[in-house]
């Protein structure tokens, strides 16, 4: 097989392996809203697939295979960046920074009485497997591929500002909190590119969704999941 041919396989198969896990969910979003109603037990199926999706193409993330040189990034940067987003996050619902909340995810019975394992597996996917895939599709792949086709070859320290922010403004733009998405897809982006590693960026995103998780099963301000 020549070269090109060999490199342009290469390519569509990096790219079906951060696209596919990505579009599954968004999938599930969408018809979440054609059925309507109470889905909550739709989540485990959707979080079941990007998983499944995400170990199948696991060889593919060569990104998860590069720390950051230094552990500071993760261990001191990530969990701080990923606070202040999530305290930003639960600030901004309002007016025209937000473009309206629904019902949100609701893991609870009949009876309103919570139902722990719906509830578990939401925080599980939104706190471990959606930093995954998220970080692996807007982050690894869209911001590098802005700038290069070819965006494997791309580090880290090279995206150019317009690659960050469109991706960081795409990235805000699928969140109903659409502002708050905006300064999430900035912070996420600058850890990345500072770090030259995805860990922190992942870490930094598991962490503001574990938070979010906890306060709104403390709260019940379902409308934020």
């Amino acid at each position: 097989m020549s070269g090109p041919a060999r490199t342009g396989r290469r390519l569509d198969v990096a790219i079906l392996a951060r696209v596919l896990p990505f579009a599954l969910y968004i999938l599930f979003l969408i018809l979440a809203e054609v059925f309507g109603g109470d889905q909550a037990w739709l989540y485990p199926v959707k979080i079941g697939l990007v998983l499944t999706a995400l170990l199948a193409f696991l060889p593919q993330y060569g990104e998860l295979r590069v720390l950051p040189a230094q552990a500071a990034w993760l261990w001191l940067a990530a969990p701080a960046v990923g606070a202040v987003v999530f305290v930003a996050w639960i600030n901004l619902d309002v007016g025209w920074l937000s473009l309206g909340s629904g019902a949100g995810y609701r893991p609870t019975g009949p009876d309103g009485g919570l139902i722990w394992s719906l509830a578990a597996v939401r925080l599980a996917g939104a706190a471990v497997v959606v930093p995954v895939m998220e970080e692996l599709f807007w982050r690894a792949f869209l911001a590098r591929w802005i700038d290069r086709s070819d965006f494997l070859a791309l580090a880290p320290a090279a995206l150019s500002l317009r690659a960050v922010l469109v991706s960081s403004v795409l990235f805000g733009v699928e969140h109903a909190l659409w502002f708050a998405g905006i300064l999430a897809g900035l912070a996420y982006t600058w850890l990345y590119r500072a770090s030259g590693s995805l860990w922190p960026a992942i870490l930094a995103h598991a962490v503001t969704n574990l938070m979010l998780g906890v306060w709104v099963l403390a709260t019940g301000n379902w409308q934020f999941w």
